[in-house]
């Protein structure tokens, strides 16, 4: 019965080895880390993030998934709920560091099984009211600071350059796979995705840092 420590990070400011150090702060002996990085949470659900498909591959029943806070196992109430009971009816184990909550997928109680459902309802619930308000509150901000200058915010300054851009997009109607662009380009396989997601966007990223 193996304890796996799922991480999704999103931001430069967050990464897998600060949740790692939680979980181990919090007294979770983690035998393997699985691990999302430069994916949205809020665009991207789980089953469709490398590390999310890991997760529903590699856990067994018996097992136990520890997660920072349950909106890392999907992008919306719906993802979350779906997912944690999907597991659960694996015969896995959640546990949130945060808070300590457990989800229990070994009982066969009536009772519990009903009280366990409700919490993971409400949890997930939390979870998305928290990242729109979130959500909400960061476009506010951009949206009083492009009244006060309009050319004061750019948005975040892109990690690639129009010519990486350019050889991006070549190297995608030739053909070639998003692993392989990366490794040539000096991208990651999570920018380059993000390019060929919407390439008039990397443009437009690009021109407005000049």
């Amino acid at each position: 019965m193996a304890i796996i420590l799922y991480a999704r990070v999103s931001t430069a400011d967050q990464t897998v080895d600060h949740q790692k150090d939680q979980a181990l702060a919090a007294g979770f002996q983690i035998d393997d880390v699985v691990e999302d990085t430069g994916v949205s949470g809020l665009s991207v659900p789980l089953k469709e993030r490398p590390g999310g498909r890991r997760l529903f591959d590699k856990l067994r029943a018996g097992d136990t998934l520890v997660v920072r806070w349950v909106d890392r196992l999907g992008r919306n109430y719906e993802d979350v709920t779906s997912n944690i009971r999907q597991f659960v009816e694996m015969g896995v184990t959640i546990r949130t560091v945060i808070n300590n909550m457990t989800f229990d997928g070994q009982t066969n109680d009536p009772m519990q099984k009903a009280i366990r459902d409700a919490m993971i309802s409400f949890m997930a619930a939390s979870a998305q009211a928290q990242a729109e308000a979130t959500k909400l509150a960061a476009k506010a901000g951009h949206a009083h600071r492009k009244r006060i200058d309009p050319e004061a915010y750019k948005g975040r300054k892109p990690s690639y350059s129009k010519d990486q851009i350019d050889r991006v997009v070549e190297l995608l109607e030739a053909g070639t796979g998003v692993n392989e662009i990366g490794r040539q380009i000096g991208l990651t396989k999570f920018t380059v995705s993000r390019i060929k997601a919407d390439v008039p966007a990397a443009y437009a990223r690009v021109a407005r840092w000049g």
